[in-house]
């Protein structure tokens, strides 16, 4: 049986493709939006609305400001990473659901007003990273889910309603998922770089 070592250069750069080109794109429509001075919100998600259906497909890339794209991009970029880097063989099925089943819900159970951001994203990917530790209960995936909670758990508490303003729908919806796909691929994945 080979063995891994924790740090792989090669599995690092694979690894990054996926969350440097989603955050490249969120960036890129953000400066569209900027440079132009033309808002995009109307493509985000108004829920159970059809002709804003395709809100499903382009929300997490859509951001209102500096700061919010800031604080969704960051979390997402990290989490993404580590996802890939530590669950390659189930990533692209685990990101794919935390992308369109979270906007789906959103879309069905929202509020009715627009919901913009990747903050669903970010949610579904820390639930999920978290909970297969909890799940899987390896020394590996404990260490990553300990590892992520110290840095990010203080972030939990946006699944509750607190700020009108902020879109807890995709908070929890995203959660939800990240729970969901972390119980399903558990029992079924190994650690990729062990």
């Amino acid at each position: 049986m080979a063995s891994y070592k924790f740090i792989n250069s090669q599995r690092i750069n694979k690894s990054l493709i996926v969350p440097s080109r989603l955050g490249f794109l969120m960036f890129l429509v953000f400066l569209i939006e900027i440079s132009f001075n033309f808002r995009l919100n109307f493509l985000g998600i108004l829920p159970l609305s059809i002709p804003h259906i395709f809100g499903v497909l382009f929300a997490p890339l859509l951001h209102g400001g500096y700061l919010h794209l800031i604080s969704n991009l960051v979390p997402f970029f990290i989490l993404c990473f580590l996802l890939y880097y530590f669950y390659d063989r189930v990533a692209d099925h685990v990101l794919l659901n935390v992308y369109l089943v979270t906007n789906l819900v959103v879309w069905m159970v929202g509020r009715p007003y627009f919901h913009i951001g990747s903050s669903g994203l970010v949610y579904g990917l820390l639930f999920f990273l978290i909970f297969m530790g909890i799940f899987r209960a390896t020394f590996q995936s404990v260490l990553i889910a300990i590892s992520i909670f110290i840095i990010y758990g203080s972030i939990i508490y946006g699944v509750l309603p607190s700020n009108g303003r902020i879109s807890w729908e995709s908070h929890l919806a995203g959660a939800c998922v990240g729970v969901v796909s972390s119980f399903y691929h558990s029992r079924k994945v190994r650690l990729s770089s062990f």
